[in-house]
């Protein structure tokens, strides 16, 4: 059998992106993760099992160096690091690296946050583009935030993705690249979850198959030929699995998981029986160490009688679909109180009395006491809203206490969130489940680490569209070597030069 397509995830995170390659068949060769966290989860799940705490810790410090962890696999350090480390970029060069691929930090051009093009954490990616010089792989990912997309209209300046995308092009031999705007609802994962990705092929791979890149970003929804204008799917970009008429809901998601782990229904959904049996993306070793049939990170979370009551009336705001603004009129400090109450009932207005949660739950039996109610529990904070079982799951984000479950009055566990991104249940979360908001600056707990993570299924739509690409480049590859006299098929660490001499 050929030796399979190799990969480096770069910001690799808890592996979100990795495990969505290795689902596609593609094999690690390094993963480059700054967070000691966010590594943890990432080496129990593809490196080893971590069953001694202190030796993991001693494994991810500073003390060990970049190419003893390059070894393992897993480098827990800033990439500045690996970049200066020339054995190992000299090794995965010489290696003949298939894909280099990852998610560099967004937060400087995030649509969530302020953006500021002067932000340091907008150089990463270009640390990115020195890796991929360096080793000069067949092909590139590069994925993030939606906003990535949007020009610095304030500062007079360009996209970063545009200015990614051209540097990419001119980075090392040359890369033909795509722009994709992808959607991980499209891909068979219950989310609403907008993304961009720049999917680059080597120059020598695209003229080999004559691909070209594209200026236009192509769009995953487009697929729906009822919306103008239709754009044909380059061959490059991932082939959607679920339309608008099969999109996965809340329901599909986490419906069969209890407060106390799996449902005994006989009818399950067929996206949590696969969450439920998917192993097979595991190395061997890993899954022998699986314990099957335990359900993890799936601790509920503990909830004040008041925090209950606000989280009822967030559901009740649902079922009537009334925006959930309305819980901010009461902290409006700036009219008088009766001016707020009145606010308050006019919002209501029409709502059913007596008011009741799901499950039948009464929160208030008449308009009055409901406007009491909504006055003593008002809040400043928007984010939060009740999940609809009918509904996919809004953007899944880092912050445990933003979506209330569509039936309980309580947050969602780091295992239902987890479903609405698509990690299996046998993937495994590490370190402290969430964090206080001085620390989420050096962080990455697991809540965080979910928050943050590309979804599995389409990282895998979009592993199989490259490794397509790479497997057509392989078999003409091959055909060009037989029809020379006295040639033969040369071993994958010998790619590199026999390209070379083929694009000449």
């Amino acid at each position: 059998m050929p030796a399979p397509f190799t990969y480096v995830d770069l910001f690799a995170g808890c592996g979100g992106l990795s495990l969505g390659l290795e689902q596609a068949g593609f094999k690690l060769a390094l993963a480059v993760e700054k967070s000691p966290m966010a590594a943890e989860t990432f080496f129990h799940n593809f490196i080893d099992r971590i069953t001694d705490q202190s030796a993991y810790d001693s494994f991810a410090s500073d003390a060990t160096t970049v190419e003893e962890q390059a070894k393992r696999g897993l480098v827990v350090k800033e990439l500045a690091a690996v970049l200066a480390c020339k054995p190992v970029l000299q090794r995965l060069k010489a290696e003949g690296i298939d894909l280099v691929a990852g998610g560099p930090p967004c937060q400087g051009f995030s649509l969530a946050g302020r953006r500021n093009p002067d932000d340091i954490r907008n150089k990463l990616p270009w640390q990115f583009l020195e890796f991929v010089e360096a080793v000069e792989p067949r092909a590139v990912i590069i994925e993030n935030v939606a906003g990535m997309n949007q020009n610095f209209k304030k500062h007079g300046r360009e996209s970063p993705f545009d200015q990614l995308r051209l540097a990419l092009m001119d980075t090392g031999p040359g890369y033909e690249v795509q722009p994709v705007r992808l959607n991980a609802m499209h891909f068979g994962a219950p989310q609403h979850r907008p993304r961009v990705m720049l999917l680059g092929l080597r120059k020598d791979v695209a003229d080999r198959r004559a691909f070209r890149g594209s200026e236009q970003v192509w769009i995953s929804d487009y697929n729906r030929r009822d919306r103008l204008p239709f754009q044909p799917r380059p061959e490059i970009a991932p082939a959607t699995t679920h339309l608008d008429k099969d999109i996965l809901t809340v329901a599909d998601a986490i419906k069969d998981l209890t407060r106390t782990g799996y449902s005994r229904r006989s009818s399950i959904s067929e996206f949590a029986k696969e969450m439920r049996e998917d192993t097979s993306w595991m190395p061997s070793h890993i899954q022998v160490a699986h314990k099957r049939g335990k359900l993890s990170n799936h601790t509920l979370r503990k909830h004040a009688n008041h925090i209950e009551t606000r989280f009822r009336l967030y559901q009740y705001l649902k079922v009537e679909d009334i925006p959930a603004k309305v819980m901010g009129i009461p902290k409006l400090i700036e009219i008088p109180e009766d001016a707020r109450r009145l606010k308050v009932a006019q919002a209501l207005e029409g709502a059913s009395i007596p008011a009741r949660a799901p499950v039948r739950t009464v929160i208030s039996q008449s308009m009055e006491e409901l406007v009491d109610t909504f006055m003593q529990l008002g809040t400043k904070k928007h984010s939060q809203r009740a999940l609809f079982w009918t509904k996919p799951s809004p953007t899944v984000v880092s912050l445990p206490d933003d979506y209330i479950h569509p039936l309980e009055p309580r947050t969602l566990t780091v295992r239902e969130l987890a479903r609405f991104q698509s990690f299996p249940d046998s993937f495994e979360f590490r370190a402290k489940e969430t964090t206080g908001s001085l620390r989420r600056r050096v962080e990455v707990p697991q809540y965080t680490q979910v928050g943050n993570a590309v979804p599995p299924k389409m990282a895998k739509a979009v592993g199989l569209a490259v490794k397509a690409m790479l497997e057509e480049n392989q078999s003409l590859q091959q055909k060009s070597a037989a029809s020379v006299p006295g040639e033969k098929h040369l071993p994958k660490s010998d790619r590199e030069s026999e390209q070379i001499e083929l694009h000449r």
